[in-house]
């Protein structure tokens, strides 16, 4: 029962209603926000929204107990568990903020669909190699901001007035929104401020994000990279299996060509022996009938022969005398 429950949730079919309801369901939460739609249908979106959460609450019991204890090994499993748990509390009085996390369960399309779950699995197998990029960044943030505190805080308070303002300024810059304009406020005052803000740009935005990117797309190919190789892996295992069913047929023939072989033989020399016995034995019958019968032909036809001759000699013989 377990077997054929487990098959079923794996089949494609399944795995696309799943991805059905999880958009349906997006989409009537988004229609609630529209206080009109909302005052029209929203009968009609609570039934959705009521029925979706049945058919994930459903769902989830059915894994569990398709899989067993392995249904807590899998972190997707969790997380969709964390995601349906959350719609499941309750909403009224202090708790009516929680109704806004029920769009949560759109993030379930993350476990459903393949694709991005390898995405998201890159990144967090990127996370550890980030670390490093993360802290380069964080020191070039630091001593820029602590040199352009020092340089321009008289000149642009708003944006160098102390520390956090100029780290938070250049954080802005380093996203690209209004850099020139900061740029250029600063170099009414400082012609060559436009080098401290090229130099800060370039190293910030066209190296430090750039070697994000690189750490990324690794991630995603080694990802790749892996799925390759265990279903190469896959593939192998499934041919040994093939390979070790063969031999063990080779074998079992093997093994029964000799039995059959001594069978044949066994037959053969049972064969011949009844031949020859029957061969012998009818020769020395046929021999033994012939000889007897020689023998009587020979005394029934000397006796005729006798009796005739004496029969026929003995009148002629009266005549004569």
């Amino acid at each position: 029962m377990r077997e054929r429950l487990r098959a079923a949730l794996e089949t494609p079919g399944f795995q696309r209603f799943i991805v059905t309801v999880i958009v349906i369901n997006a989409a009537t939460l988004g229609v609630e926000t529209s206080a009109a739609a909302v005052q029209r249908y929203g009968t009609v979106l609570t039934v959705i929204d009521h029925l979706a959460l049945y058919v994930f609450v459903a769902e989830l019991g059915c894994k569990l107990y398709a899989y067993g204890p392995r249904f807590f090994r899998n972190p997707w499993n969790l997380f969709d568990t964390a995601i349906v748990t959350v719609s499941l509390l309750p909403t009224a009085g202090g708790l009516s903020v929680l109704r806004a996390l029920r769009i949560l369960r759109a993030l379930r399309l993350i476990s459903v669909v393949p694709s991005l779950r390898r995405v998201v699995s890159a990144l967090l197998t990127a996370v550890p190699g980030m670390t490093s990029i993360v802290l380069l960044l964080a020191l070039v943030l630091y001593v820029a901001a602590v040199m352009g505190t020092k340089l321009y805080h008289a000149t642009a308070p708003a944006y160098f007035g102390d520390l956090p303002t100029s780290l938070f300024t250049l954080f802005q810059m380093m996203t690209g929104d209004a850099w020139s304009d900061i740029t250029r406020q600063v170099m009414n005052t400082h012609p060559w401020a436009w080098v401290f803000f090229v130099a800060f740009m370039l190293v910030c935005t066209f190296v430090v994000l750039n070697l994000f990117i690189a750490v990324v797309v690794s991630a995603m190919e080694e990802e790749h990279a892996e799925e390759s190789v265990q279903a190469t892996e896959d593939v192998g295992r499934a041919v040994l299996t093939e390979l070790a069913a063969l031999r063990a047929e080779v074998r079992e023939l093997r093994d029964r060509l000799p039995a059959a072989r001594d069978d044949g033989s066994t037959a053969e020399r049972a064969a011949g022996t009844g031949t020859g016995t029957g061969t012998a034995n009818g020769a020395g019958t046929g021999h033994g009938v012939a000889g007897k019968t020689g023998r009587g032909a020979k005394s029934t036809g000397g006796g005729k022969n006798g009796d005739g001759t004496r029969g026929r000699t003995g009148p002629g013989a009266g005549k004569r005398q």
